[in-house]
């Protein structure tokens, strides 16, 4: 998710959940410990619960970005190790890391040690011909390299439950050809949890929408969803009354009632952005608020006017004022069709129908 769950899509999807726990994008330890650390790390304080993901294979700087994590005010540290991307790997670290379990659990150790906050790690199954559910060998690899990062002191982890292909496919192709083994990744945490029974094992990879999560909700201690809550934000209306229901409850609602109070907040979030930026003199660019926004009308009638509003730059270049923020996003939104629970039937936010 590097360059996509920045501070403004966290703070768009915390307004659709209260009760999830948000990631930011992958970011390099040297890049907070020697680069603009307010870039990469600012965020807004109704993002809470919020984990810094870190990449890096080197302990000591590892170390050093999660203690600086946790003095601007983090809730947890996770390390990836499941990021494919040739690129990541150049800079020895990522689902490479994989290889080395040992320098994997020695960052663990130097975080826990340099931290008071929980430390996690995300990987994936295996590594390019590995198959866990058939060779007890690969299986055992990645068991062992649950064990260790757990005895070193993370409290979790999250398995990417497909093989991470290391040359030959793209970040793409990684997310997709490689075959889905959920039943081996539920095995392994039965297998951690007879010795770190507190230990939690979280699943990612394939999960689409909210009945996929609740297919799987008494197998796993939590999920992470990635690209489809980016592209279809509206699932996360859900996720509390997922979460509230143990996994029974998965359905939503975006009906009208639903959708205002959305861009009501969405508005007041903007103009709060906003202020921000002329109070720190910075330039202020709606667009990167409204490229995180744009599949929340997926699904609905007028959602290709919504898409078009929120991504025209000419439009955009000219919302400099709270009251043009206003009117910016109630033009977008006025050819939506959307379900009025007040009168039962489909009615017009705004304007004519598209």
């Amino acid at each position: 998710m590097m360059e996509w769950s920045d501070r403004h899509c966290r703070s768009f999807h915390r307004i659709l959940s209260k009760e999830a726990i948000l990631y930011t994008e992958m970011v390099n330890s040297g890049a907070i410990i020697f680069g603009d650390k307010a870039r990469h790390l600012d965020f807004d304080k109704n993002e809470h619960p919020v984990v810094l993901q870190l990449g890096g294979s080197e302990p000591e700087d590892i170390a050093k970005a999660a203690s600086i994590g946790q003095q601007w005010g983090y809730d947890q540290i996770d390390l990836n190790c499941g990021c494919p991307s040739e690129r990541v790997q150049r800079g020895s670290f990522g689902a490479c890391l994989m290889r080395e379990p040992e320098l994997v659990a020695t960052c663990v150790k130097a975080m826990k040690e340099a931290t008071d906050i929980p430390i996690s790690v995300k990987h994936r199954l295996g590594l390019d011909e590995m198959n866990p559910a058939e060779n007890i060998q690969d299986y055992q690899f990645v068991l062992n390299f649950i064990l260790k990062v757990a005895e070193m002191g993370a409290s979790q982890v999250t398995i990417h439950a497909r093989n991470a292909i290391l040359k030959g496919l793209s970040p793409k192709e990684n997310r997709t050809v490689p075959p889905l083994r959920y039943e081996v990744a539920k095995q392994l945490r039965l297998d951690v949890k007879k010795d770190f029974p507190d230990f939690k094992v979280i699943l990612n990879g394939g999960l689409e929408n909210n009945a996929d999560i609740a297919r799987h909700w008494d197998d796993f201690d939590g999920f992470m969803i990635g690209r489809a809550a980016y592209h279809h934000p509206a699932i996360l209306i859900g996720w509390d009354r997922l979460i509230q229901s143990g996994g029974k409850d998965y359905g939503y609602f975006l009906n009208e009632n639903v959708w205002l109070e959305i861009q009501e907040k969405i508005i007041t979030y903007t103009q709060s952005w906003y202020r921000e930026c002329q109070q720190k003199n910075q330039p202020f660019h709606i667009g990167s608020i409204t490229r995180h926004i744009l599949g929340l009308a997926y699904g609905l009638a007028g959602a290709r006017h919504w898409r078009q509003v929120l991504s025209d730059h000419r439009i955009l270049h000219q919302v400099q004022s709270e009251k043009s923020i206003r009117d910016f996003f109630e033009s977008a939104s006025q050819n939506l069709r959307i379900f009025s629970a007040d009168n039962e039937e489909l009615t017009l936010l705004v304007g004519t129908e598209e």
